[in-house]
């Protein structure tokens, strides 16, 4: 989700939003531990050989500029060389070492696995991307200016829906949320525009998405993404945690969040993500990332009709920047040494992920252990992807 938004639960809409999640999380939290300025904090030494690498120097002014605990990439060339890079400390109460590849909360990267899983079952009939919303869960999607009988399933992934984003308007109460929940939230509040009109991010799509898989599968959506791709292709360090699961549970680095700009970082690596749900819940890895991505564009989780589908975008440069477009849960974006990456993105309190795949097999993701709400760290942070991905 990009907030308590969510390219990231990643625009000027955005930004507001992320305001709004983070003084809700902080206002929650009862207890706050490792809390630390990051003014004494400096880079960590690094070899002579490995400062010469633009990945790692990009990793250090990540964390030495933008005041970031820490920073860690996964990079995969064209040979298929992977190399993993860290910057900054794991855990400011310890001063620990960042797990290399350790495991973050992906926010609304989860989107582009819900696409795929929605896909899927297009592909084998199941789903009809131009049926409408009605068809699969009739009378549920009913609002001022909504209407289910209206909105097709592509309208939820793409974001032309008009469907109003939930993450507005949730309150203070870090709880468990049921996805109904989620659904009920936005329903109280008129729809942003008729469908088809317009474009607009909303984690609301991707909730009503999740539902229409366990209408149409009759199982849980976390068990049909474990099927369907994370067994699959082998992600070893992925999964949907289950309800009242706060816990990560392989090493990770820890997340942190500001009350206010100028404030100390309070550590929030446990919390309930349900919130997030078919549109942000995921935790995975940098490298578990380039995996799915690779496979993804390689054809080994989509037929190539629901693939071309994936990939036929609209302008999104609203919220992910200039050149910008969104397909079904996947993101095309310019690099500077021409042509596109492929990619999501996505912010949950404590962490941020910028990444993306080209067409030739190059791959990179890099995370960050606190959200960036201001627009030139984020286009810092995005600027690291490009690094990596042009070297």
């Amino acid at each position: 989700m990009r907030a308590r938004t969510r390219q990231g639960l990643s625009s000027s809409t955005r930004r507001r939003h992320d305001g709004r999640r983070r003084r809700a999380v902080s206002a929650a939290v009862a207890v706050a531990v490792g809390v630390m300025t990051l003014g004494a904090l400096a880079p960590p030494s690094v070899s002579a050989a490995a400062s010469a690498d633009a990945v790692q120097r990009s990793l250090n002014g990540l964390v030495r500029d933008e005041g970031v605990p820490a920073a860690l990439a996964s990079v995969q060339g064209r040979d298929g060389r992977t190399r993993t890079y860290t910057a900054g400390v794991g855990d400011l109460t310890t001063g620990s070492k960042v797990p290399r590849d350790g495991q973050v909360r992906i926010g609304s990267n989860t989107k582009a696995f819900t696409a795929v899983v929605v896909l899927q079952l297009v592909g084998e009939g199941k789903i009809g991307l131009d049926t409408m919303v009605d068809t699969y869960l009739p009378g549920l999607v009913r609002g001022d200016g909504i209407d289910g009988s209206h909105i097709t399933v592509r309208e939820l992934l793409q974001h032309t829906s008009g469907l109003p984003d939930y993450t507005n308007y949730l309150g203070d109460d870090v709880r468990y949320y049921a996805p109904r929940e989620l659904l009920d939230t936005a329903l109280r509040h008129p729809a942003d525009f008729a469908p088809g009109k317009s474009w607009k991010y909303s984690n609301t799509n991707y909730v009503l998405a999740g539902l229409i898989v366990q209408k149409v599968t009759g199982r849980p959506l976390a068990e049909e993404m474990d099927r369907r791709i994370i067994k699959r292709i082998g992600l070893r360090h992925t999964y949907f945690p289950a309800p009242g699961d706060a816990n990560i549970r392989e090493p990770h680095p820890h997340g942190y969040l500001r009350d206010a700009a100028d404030g100390p970082l309070r550590d929030i690596t446990e919390i309930d993500p349900s919130w997030g749900w078919a549109a942000g819940q995921l935790i995975s890895t940098d490298s578990d990332l380039n995996r799915f991505f690779t496979a993804l564009l390689a054809g080994r989780l989509l037929p190539a009709a629901q693939l071309a589908q994936m990939r036929t975008t609209v302008p999104a440069e609203a919220t992910f920047g200039p050149g910008a477009r969104y397909g079904l849960g996947l993101v095309s974006r310019p690099l500077p040494c021409g042509g596109l990456s492929w990619g999501h993105g996505g912010s949950f309190p404590g962490y941020e992920t910028r990444g993306g795949a080209t067409d030739d097999g190059r791959v990179a993701h890099v995370a960050v252990t606190t959200q960036l709400t201001d627009e030139a760290p984020r286009r810092n942070l995005e600027g690291a992807v490009d690094t990596a991905l042009c070297r």
